[in-house]
């Protein structure tokens, strides 16, 4: 198990055949993605402790929503998880998403990363060792645990400065969050689905870590599935999902996917 992405298998796109092919119109083809006519919706990939990147985006975010009017619209905006872990400021992102927004409601969904956090800080030492060679370290010096114990410490008393570095709010807050969310004909979540599974029988281990079943799947989910978990150099549209992880924490580039109506459009940092 890993909670780092260092694939990105690519899905075939599906064909149709037959006479609606031969005659202009695909009969396998589906039927565009929507939202509700007062809907729009902005997704945000795993950030992994760019707080810096974090900001500037929701100013992107913001600015992009008011130029395209807000007369009649709801608009939400959604972090697919994996606020933290590796870059410098874990606490900041934590923080900045607990803030929300005041111009839209924030979602803020549940990743492999939070759930490896707050395992690991409970009982599960083995899942506590891999979310610190994850970016688990990184995370806790940004709450301020000391370095020393941190590289040198006995996991208990690893366990033990934790507690008393990260405010038991924040802790609660990150455990208590969301594993998807639904918003018409999309579903937002951090790693995918389990092909062939009703989206209602989803498990959380594959809401935060499935990868390949659902990466190489080419069947027709019943929705468009939007996630991250999974990083690639751009956005991955291949007909049945959306993948906007594009590894922020190494390239700098924090990318968000608009959505209204049948539209689609992308920004990033």
């Amino acid at each position: 198990m890993t909670l780092t992405d260092r694939d990105s298998p690519q899905t075939p796109k599906r064909k149709g055949f037959g006479l609606a092919r031969l005659f202009g119109r695909d009969r396998s083809a589906p039927v565009p993605a929507t939202l509700a006519p007062d809907r729009r919706v902005y997704a945000i990939g795993d950030i992994h402790g760019r707080r810096d990147l974090l900001d500037a985006l929701l100013d992107q975010v913001r600015a992009d929503d008011a130029a395209r009017g807000k007369d009649g619209i709801d608009t939400s905006v959604v972090l697919l998880g994996d606020l933290i872990d590796r870059g410098p400021e874990s606490a900041g992102v934590v923080r900045r998403a607990m803030a929300g927004i005041d111009w839209g409601t924030l979602i803020v969904l549940k990743g492999n990363h939070e759930a490896a956090m707050i395992d690991g800080l409970d009982t599960d030492r083995d899942m506590l060792r891999l979310w610190l060679e994850q970016g688990g370290d990184a995370a806790l010096a940004s709450w301020g645990v000391d370095e020393d114990v941190i590289r040198d410490a006995p996991l208990d008393a690893l366990v033990t400065a934790a507690h008393a570095a990260i405010p038991a709010a924040e802790l609660a807050w990150l455990a208590a969050r969301p594993l998807s969310y639904r918003c018409g004909d999309y579903y937002f979540v951090h790693a995918g689905i389990r092909p062939g599974v009703p989206l209602d029988e989803q498990t959380p281990r594959d809401a935060m870590w499935i990868r390949d079943s659902f990466l190489t799947s080419t069947r027709d989910h019943g929705v468009m599935v939007v996630h991250g978990h999974t990083r690639t150099i751009d956005v991955e549209q291949p007909g049945n999902r959306i993948g906007i992880d594009t590894g922020a924490y190494a390239t700098g580039r924090l990318t968000a996917l608009g959505l209204e109506g049948t539209d689609r459009w992308i920004m990033a940092t």
